[in-house]
């Protein structure tokens, strides 16, 4: 079984150490994301809110400016670079803690994501996995920058949430399809250049997957890490969160916090090294007390490459 990294590599030199799962703060920089909470008014706000992050312990931005919802309308390349660009310079030129976090861009298109790397993005978080534009794979290869590919079944816009789905999502095994969908696209940006250092897999939860195939998704993470590359988790706040906490009926994403750390503890525990989400404070206070738990150094303990399950007792 080959050993996912210890250390993702990114652009410009910089670089993530796996010592302990980091920490991915969503920046939002649309007006029609589905958390409302974290939709951003400007650049100023923007960068008022990245260097609150850091100081919450974000390890990483991840800034977008199409939002990827089920059903939202597509955004073209040119308002995606208005919208994220500035930001990225902003952060970068702020005095503040955000300025030398890693950055990534969330974005589906190569002019993007060029536009975003040049303004001092180290990143590109594809959840089309080069799908729609395959250019993202020689972008990535070229820069030396970070790459996330993403599952997904649909486009978003033809998406439909977890707990809405009239026909549930056919798979014969979501865990063993996901896995080769990724397995195909990680060798696919490896021919394109990409170093296997720079790859890390999202198994696309809520992304086409029914509740029941998420949380599948998530108890069998060790398989998806079995293929050597680090794993991201991004369930912050989304649907099969809520349908799971609050039964019998439909919850806002402002209601599911607790769920969303509940996820992101377990799904760190079964493997993944990565947390995408929407509350950096309180998701690194949950795992600062859950290394300590373990007897870890909290929160820069444990062995590098790790997940949470060496530090932890098994019946958390």
């Amino acid at each position: 079984m080959p050993e996912a990294p210890s250390t993702w590599s990114l652009a410009h030199g910089r670089s993530l150490v796996f010592d302990r799962p980091r920490i991915v703060a969503i920046l939002n920089t649309t007006p029609d994301s589905f958390h409302e909470a974290s939709r951003t008014g400007g650049v100023d706000e923007a960068v008022d809110r990245a260097n609150c992050f850091a100081d919450d312990g974000a390890d990483m931005l991840d800034i977008g400016g199409e939002s990827t919802r089920p059903g939202a309308e597509r955004v073209p390349a040119a308002e995606q670079v208005r919208r994220v660009v500035p930001v990225i310079r902003a952060i970068r030129e702020s005095p503040g803690p955000a300025s030398g976090l890693p950055i990534s861009v969330d974005t589906t298109l190569a002019e993007v994501a060029r536009e975003a790397i040049l303004a001092g993005a180290d990143a590109i978080n594809d959840v089309a996995s080069g799908s729609e534009d395959d250019a993202v794979f020689a972008l990535a290869a070229e820069h030396g920058a970070g790459l996330i590919l993403m599952h997904r079944l649909r486009p978003p816009d033809a998406d439909s949430y977890s707990d809405r789905y009239e026909t549930p999502p056919a798979y014969a095994d979501v865990v063993a399809e996901v896995r080769s969908f990724l397995q195909d696209r990680a060798a696919a940006a490896i021919r394109a250049g990409v170093a296997p250092a720079s790859i890390v897999l999202d198994p696309g939860l809520g992304f086409g997957k029914t509740v029941e195939q998420n949380f599948e998704l998530i108890a069998r993470t060790a398989e998806l890490a079995a293929m050597g590359y680090p794993v991201m988790s991004a369930a912050s706040r989304k649907s099969f969160i809520g349908a799971a906490a609050s039964p019998g009926r439909e919850t806002a994403p402002a209601e599911r916090l607790a769920g969303s750390l509940a996820v992101s503890i377990e799904h760190a525990r079964r493997g993944a090294r990565l947390l995408r989400v929407h509350d950096p404070k309180e998701h690194a206070e949950a795992l600062r007390v859950v290394l300590a738990i373990g007897g870890a150094e909290a929160p820069t303990g444990g062995e590098a490459g790790s997940g949470l399950s060496s530090e932890l007792p098994s019946g958390l």
